[in-house]
């Protein structure tokens, strides 16, 4: 790429094609004529002579280089990965835009990798963050007019596989159990709250069985509710403080396991994570109960996209972990016309 600075009438237009310009170029009346990163062709070079312009600046194309229009686009495909389409540029930028509802997972180290070359840019939501379809999640953009091919080059193969992949939710089946001491309008609102969650993400929840704090009785129903076919079980009101509580002597008693009695956010710091072979057994915090900003909410949304979920992960909630209104964004929007976040009524 070589630039040059010219008097298009000096110049003449046939040295003028194939050259981009660097900025507008605007006729006597101030009226714009030709656009910054046009690729002049014949006609567009005829009519920059004829403006009699003063001094424009252009890039002279070299074998090799590329225009940041299809080295953009080019870009856009590269990073983006299942779940996620490409919108038609605007502004030089490419959107990334997600296909279906789902959970956003970015490879932050390889996001770094491609920002790292001189001249590309890819620039996401944050990690783990539930979107919806048609939700921008990306947009990539090619900073300089012209760029070289390799560096192009470069990023794609740093981006192998996509930047950002969009994990659709299962439409799968959950039971849940609470305590039965709950009055009979905590146990409205909560199965209330609950059941609007499950369905916002596709899933069902068949079953919800209020018990008393007995380990029996708790055993009993996680496992009617695994034979049953549940893929989740939700368990509300254990006392995670607590390590005879009566919903992990039902779990050991069934040959489960716990994997954390505690997280590193707020609020829901007291939420829980067990196993029952293959099913998760999510220990809802008091908090969750009722309200739609949780560490509740920050966990469901995984396992109901079938991505792991172990101490590892859960130790992960630390960092973001300060849940406060500014963290909203965060949270799934179940209820329609209701910002990200609120209360449940």
């Amino acid at each position: 790429m070589k630039a040059h600075a010219v008097v298009p009438r000096e110049a003449g237009p046939d040295r003028l094609v194939g050259w981009v310009l660097c900025h507008d170029v605007r006729d006597g009346a101030g009226a714009l004529a030709l656009r910054k990163g046009q690729v002049l062709d014949a006609a567009a070079a005829a009519r920059l002579v004829a403006l009699d312009a003063g001094e424009v600046h252009c890039l002279e194309m070299e074998p090799g280089d590329l225009h940041e229009e299809p080295a953009g686009a080019r870009l856009a495909r590269a990073a983006a990965g299942r779940g996620v389409r490409i919108r038609d540029a605007a502004g030089g930028q490419w959107s990334l835009v997600a296909e279906h509802r789902g959970l956003l997972e970015v490879r932050v180290g390889e996001l770094a990798a491609v920002n790292g070359l001189d001249g590309v840019s890819v620039y996401t939501l944050y990690d783990a963050q539930v979107v919806d379809a048609g939700e921008p999640v990306a947009r990539a953009k090619v900073t300089p007019l012209v760029i070289a091919e390799a560096v192009v080059r470069e990023a794609e193969t740093r981006a192998a596989g996509g930047l950002v992949t969009v994990h659709g939710f299962r439409p799968c089946t959950v039971a849940a159990v609470a305590p039965a001491g709950l009055e009979p309008r905590a146990r409205a609102r909560f199965e209330g709250a609950l059941r609007e969650k499950v369905a916002w993400f596709g899933a069902r929840l068949p079953r919800l069985e209020f018990l008393p704090a007995e380990p029996g009785a708790l055993a009993a129903a996680l496992q009617a509710a695994v034979a049953a076919g549940a893929e989740l079980i939700v368990a509300a009101g254990a006392n995670a403080l607590d390590p005879l509580d009566p919903v992990f002597a039902a779990v050991e008693r069934l040959g489960g396991r716990l994997l954390r009695r505690g997280v590193p956010a707020h609020p829901g710091s007291l939420l829980w994570l067990g196993r029952l072979g293959a099913v998760p057994v999510l220990g809802m915090p008091s908090c969750g109960m009722f309200s739609q900003a949780t560490t509740f909410d920050l966990v469901l949304p995984r396992l109901l996209a079938g991505l792991p979920v172990g101490a590892a992960e859960l130790a992960a909630l630390g960092h973001g972990g300060l849940l406060n209104r500014d963290m909203a964004f965060r949270f799934p929007p179940y209820r329609a016309g209701q910002d990200r976040g609120a209360v449940a009524g």
